[in-house]
């Protein structure tokens, strides 16, 4: 378990300008983490970086696109360059795209697939063996309540997350004999800039339901509540817990009906 230690140890946040990852970032540096904010637009994350500062929480940014491989190794560098123990990893960076897997086109599907799992995966492999040297260290997975209940529309993000709930059980239970912990954060609907990113991909459709979304403050408080009390998954709302029943016992009215709710809504 991590107790926050004023100014010592480094949390990085990746996905950091924006939704989850802004309002994590906040409420780590306020329980006195060194903040290492990683985005692509350089505008957002210095606007951030200037307010933890001022809140007098130190912060660095790393200005970066998690589509190109070749940003995770130079993302690891600049974190251990800053030499302090690196102890929470929020792998938070993630986009979307809705519509009939068919459709999707491939320059899509090999950027959410560098970020959603390639960028995930290099940077957990990149920091863990420091953290099991240390003996402490968390690192955190954003997932998805899709990963649980694969769905009409979201067929390659819904894998890619599936993933992120396979490599984070591997890991914890690897793990379970260090003072290193590995978590995923299960969630549903976000109120966030995800929706608009996906409305934005090319042949992407608007996904439904955006209306149920909880605040992006209501993830972070339960990252930080995982840092004190870890465990290897949480659902954000709570009651998606019971999202993997509805899959066991109701997954054969969903391959019904799914194919239908998607025809409606992209046409």
């Amino acid at each position: 378990m991590i107790e926050p230690r004023a100014s010592e140890g480094i949390a990085v946040v990746t996905g950091a300008s924006s939704g989850i990852g802004e309002a994590a970032a906040l409420q780590l540096s306020a329980a006195g983490f060194h903040l290492v904010l990683i985005a692509r637009r350089r505008d957002r994350l210095e606007k951030l970086q200037s307010k933890l500062r001022k809140s007098g929480g130190p912060a660095d940014i790393i200005c970066s696109d998690l589509s190109q491989e070749e940003s995770f190794s130079a993302i690891a560098d600049k974190v251990k360059n800053i030499g302090s123990p690196i102890e929470v990893l929020l792998n938070n960076a993630g986009f979307g795209w809705y519509g009939f897997g068919d459709e999707m086109p491939w320059s899509v599907a090999k950027d959410m697939l560098a970020v959603n799992v390639q960028a995930v995966t290099s940077l957990t492999l990149q920091f863990l063996p420091e953290m099991k040297r240390n003996n402490r260290g968390h690192i955190i997975n954003v997932g998805s309540i899709v990963a649980s209940i694969p769905s009409q529309g979201v067929a390659l993000y819904g894998a890619t997350k599936a993933f992120l709930d396979g490599f984070t059980t591997s890991l914890y239970r690897e793990l379970v004999s260090t003072g290193v912990n590995v978590s995923v954060v299960r969630t549903g609907a976000v109120r966030t800039l995800f929706f608009n990113k996906v409305a934005l991909q090319p042949e992407s459709g608007v996904i439904p339901l955006q209306g149920l979304a909880v605040r992006p403050e209501t993830v972070a408080r339960r990252i930080l509540e995982l840092l004190k009390k870890p465990r290897r998954a949480i659902y954000v709302p709570r009651l998606l817990w019971v999202v993997p029943w509805i899959e066991m016992y109701f997954g054969w009215l969903i391959d019904r009906l799914g194919p239908r709710m998607l025809r409606s809504s992209r046409f």
